[in-house]
């Protein structure tokens, strides 16, 4: 039985990621220190071959007997997280990431890196393929986590060049759906979140800005598709489907049937003008694109979140 160990296990995309692992067949072990994960997350999982490790992947790695993947997807991931832990960020992604890749090359197993398509900053090519190498502000307050994936990229190739380990690399696009942490700050939770408590939904900027958002499901099966290709170098997992940040907050009104009002706020320094995925290398290479629309997704969500609403209420 192969052997997958998900660091950020207990977090948004890594739960979902140790539930497809379970069904194809693999004993799975979630690592996660829950710094932004939760075991809330997890804690439906009754399954004798997952296992759970509370540990910081900063730290040295270890565990008992084989392993035959690892993928590392521990981190703060929206900009909330990260610039209030900048530290733990630059920490995650550059010893994490290193340590990852040390348990990978000690167990000969397969490695996969969560990248980001923030490796783009604001990008002044659109759409984004992966040729491009980005407008980052490397001293800017998105710089920690923009840097850090950065920096993971290069750990990353360097360990598969100089040390033959077998990598992948995933730019992961704007994704949604449950297990989101409803006061993360990103869009889709924050945009939700408003309507459930009959508040005004807060645009920043203009809201012209373009955001393009993939739904867990969609994701999650790219992930699965990377792991078990070829390629090396890094592919963009994401959904094509733009829409600017004004527009979303009318269809998550409309979804809700809420008629909560939207202002609007200074934009924040470095915020991206547009993003958006050239997925030409995910269909030619994985034979993927998503398939979850993006009212079915936000329906899918909005629901779990009602279902939640106390539970996922802030403590304190």
């Amino acid at each position: 039985m192969p052997v997958t160990l998900i660091t950020g296990g207990a977090g948004f995309i890594g739960s979902h990621l140790c539930e497809r692992f379970l069904a194809e067949g693999h004993h799975v072990i979630a690592m996660d220190n829950l710094l932004t994960g939760s075991v809330a997350n997890i804690e439906h999982i009754r399954d004798p071959r997952f296992h759970f490790i509370h540990h910081d992947v900063t730290e040295y790695i270890y565990v008992k007997g084989p392993v035959h993947n690892v993928l590392h997807f521990a981190s703060p991931a929206s900009p909330a997280d990260y610039l209030r832990m900048p530290i733990q960020t630059l920490k995650v992604g550059s010893l994490g990431t290193h340590k990852a890749l040390g348990l990978a090359r000690e167990k000969n197993a397969r490695f996969l890196l969560a990248s980001t398509s923030e490796v783009y900053g604001d990008p002044e090519v659109h759409p984004q393929p992966e040729s491009y190498w980005g407008n980052v502000n490397p001293v800017g307050p998105r710089g920690v986590y923009d840097e850090a994936k950065r920096f993971a990229e290069a750990m990353t190739i360097a360990y598969h060049r100089y040390h033959g380990v077998d990598t992948r690399i995933a730019r992961i696009f704007n994704t949604y759906g449950p297990r989101m942490r409803m006061y993360d700050g990103r869009v889709v939770p924050s945009f939700i979140a408003s309507v459930l408590r009959n508040e005004p939904i807060t645009v920043y900027g203009s809201g012209k800005q373009t955001r393009s958002f993939c739904y867990i499901d969609d994701l999650v099966e790219g992930i699965w598709r990377l792991l078990n290709s070829n390629e090396v170098m890094p592919v963009n997992l994401g959904s094509e489907f733009e829409m600017s940040i004004e527009d979303f907050a009318h269809l998550i009104k409309r979804l809700a049937k809420s008629d909560v009002p939207i202002v609007y706020h200074p934009l924040p320094e470095d915020d991206p003008k547009t993003r958006r995925p050239d997925l030409t290398k995910a269909r030619t290479l994985l034979g993927w694109e998503p398939k979850v629309s993006l009212e079915e997704g936000l329906s899918r969500t909005i629901e779990y979140f009602r279902a939640n609403y106390e539970r996922t209420q802030p403590q304190g």
